[in-house]
């Protein structure tokens, strides 16, 4: 099943258009099954031009209705269909954003009929749709408003249709909802990336780096950046033209290397890149004798035990965690709460030790300070380890071994390393991904040749 579409927008900046006329005709491959058309109010001022080419202007929108009252109809029409469009990629990209500011996620396939007439007519003079239609003797009435060239294109898809018989063209130029809003050469960008972990970089034509982030699935990554509609979207959108990418295996070393290459290239974008990873810390304090609470504190707490967390609500979530794997009491976790074996506040010696001992061997877990060890973690290719290298709690460097037995001694894994440089922001990294990786095979070293 088709929608076959043509939109006239507003004009202006980039995502900042509105739709002021929209037709579609469901085309089930044979004949036209059911159509929608009609003016929008869009609710944002014309472009002159736009309102010179069309003939439309804000006194024939005036009682139009708006596009939240024509939204679900739009989505009945268009549901289970391929949208079809000659420039496939503007008409798509405006609807998801009118669906967009309504908080809708609006996605479809879509084919574009100028690449597929480019592949089908390749002789053809001109692949615009007017000169297009009127070298094969396709009739356009009313020409630059939705419905007189949604039936164009209509007519013209279905001669395309006759010439690819078996389908297999429009097979090549379907795109997926993900790819249909992107622009050729963002396709392009988006195709040469792997669907696998690692670092990814965004570059303008004159090879300057603008972003830079490490991603679990590379090509799902960048290509959310094409479509997203955040500011810093917008501007990656228009000035990327070109993307190169690290394959890392492990998520720890892409965090690790993304967080350390901000610091070393500083690209464009983000512009803040002195902010923390962490904005919070849980620390212990001494209550009476000797009895450990857990506090959320701001920013870096007591060096020891202290475990860095990104905002108040991942640090109340690892005090649950706390809670729930260590059966520790809420009163040693946050002050005046009553303890969960005798009904009191546990401010006393009722408990001290007993709560005291479960603390810390949740801190012996989950904390990396002073120790020596070795994260062995997913590599690039079967048979491949990552490792990421720690001493006395502070990060030495990452790299890729083929794992067979354990290795004990530091030298050997030194040795083998690309140095890296650790901080509090690279341990709170690391802490947050031992506290959710219950599988990573963590070994205990020596420095003993």
């Amino acid at each position: 099943m088709y929608a076959i579409l043509d939109i006239e927008s507003t004009g202006g900046k980039y995502n900042e258009e509105g739709i002021m006329e929209i037709a579609i005709y469901r085309f089930n491959g044979h004949e036209v099954v059911d159509q929608f058309t009609g003016l929008i109010n869009p609710e944002r001022k014309i472009q002159p031009f736009v309102a010179k080419l069309t003939g439309i202007n804000s006194t024939l929108l005036r009682s139009a209705p708006k596009f939240h009252q024509v939204a679900e109809r739009i989505a009945e029409i268009t549901k289970g269909a391929i949208l079809v469009a000659h420039n496939a990629q503007f008409d798509y990209r405006i609807l998801r954003t009118e669906f967009g500011r309504l908080g809708y996620e609006y996605e479809r396939k879509t084919v574009c009929t100028v690449a597929l007439s480019q592949k089908l007519l390749p002789e053809a003079p001109s692949h615009k749709l007017g000169k297009l239609a009127r070298s094969l003797g396709i009739h356009v009435s009313d020409r630059h408003r939705a419905h007189g060239d949604a039936l164009a294109t209509l007519q013209l898809f279905k001669l395309l249709l006759t010439k690819d018989t078996d389908r297999s063209i429009l097979s090549q130029v379907i795109r997926a909802e993900a790819h249909g809003e992107l622009s050729p050469n963002q396709v392009a960008l988006v195709a040469a990336l792997p669907s696998e972990t690692g670092v990814y970089y965004l570059y303008n034509g004159k090879g300057e780096l603008l972003f830079l982030g490490s991603a679990k699935n590379l090509k799902k990554e960048v290509t959310q950046h094409f479509t997203r509609r955040s500011s810093l979207a917008r501007k990656l959108q228009k000035e990327t033209k070109k993307v190169t990418c690290k394959k890392t295996g492990s998520v720890l070393i892409a965090l690790l290397k993304a967080y350390q290459e901000q610091q070393k290239n500083r690209p464009k974008y983000p512009g803040n890149r002195k902010k923390p990873v962490f904005s919070h810390s849980i620390s212990f304090s001494s209550e009476n004798i000797g009895h450990r609470m857990l506090h959320i504190v701001p920013g870096k707490g007591q060096e020891q035990y202290s475990i860095g967390c990104k905002g108040i609500a991942a640090a109340q979530r690892f005090l649950r965690k706390i809670s729930t794997e260590f059966d520790v009491c809420p009163a040693s976790l946050e002050a005046g709460q009553p303890c969960a074996q005798t009904g009191r506040k546990a401010t006393g010696k009722d408990n001290a030790l007993h709560c005291t001992k479960k603390v810390l061997q949740a801190f012996a877990k989950y904390s990396i300070f002073g120790k020596t060890i070795v994260l062995l973690d997913q590599g690039r290719e079967p048979g491949e380890h990552s490792f990421v290298l720690v001493k006395k709690g502070v990060l030495q460097g990452i790299g890729y071994v083929e794992y067979t037995a354990p290795i004990y001694n530091i030298a050997l894994w030194e040795a083998m390393m690309t140095p890296m440089e650790g901080d509090a922001n690279t341990r709170c990294i690391i802490e947050t991904y031992v506290r959710k990786n219950q599988k990573l095979s963590i070994l205990e070293l020596t420095s003993n040749p």
